[in-house]
């Protein structure tokens, strides 16, 4: 079974919206910290969001702050993202994944050990 299995995404216009999603099947989801990242060709993966295990404290990139919201629902063990007022530089392969608990940072890649096959998010100008 795969632990984290992302959807919803597609293609969209600029200044659309566009809600992704992520299920788990980790036993631990509703204690974990989860993020999202995303990859575009050439560049490294790059945080977006975070949120912590009760939803208390949640992190974004300064590039979709105001635009993007994480949320997440442990009874159903899932996490989401609404992107707002969509722009072409969001286009990506966007992944969710969970911080291990001995992580120090909660933006960095190397923090987070396990991963979604991503869904592809494309807006067009």
């Amino acid at each position: 079974q795969v632990p984290l299995v992302e959807s919803g995404g597609g293609l969209v216009q600029a200044g659309g919206s566009l809600r992704i999603s992520c299920t788990a099947s980790l036993r631990t989801f509703s204690i974990n910290f989860m993020g999202w990242f995303r990859l575009t060709p050439g560049k490294e993966r790059e945080f977006v969001a975070g949120i912590s295990w009760n939803s208390a404290s949640k992190n974004y990139a300064d590039s979709v702050k105001g635009r993007f919201t994480i949320s997440r629902d442990n009874a159903e063990s899932a996490v989401y993202l609404q992107m707002n007022n969509l722009k072409p530089e969001d286009t990506a392969l966007y992944f969710c994944a969970r911080r291990k608990d001995t992580a120090i940072s909660v933006s960095h890649y190397s923090q987070y050990d396990i991963w979604g096959q991503g869904t592809q998010v494309t807006v067009s100008s």
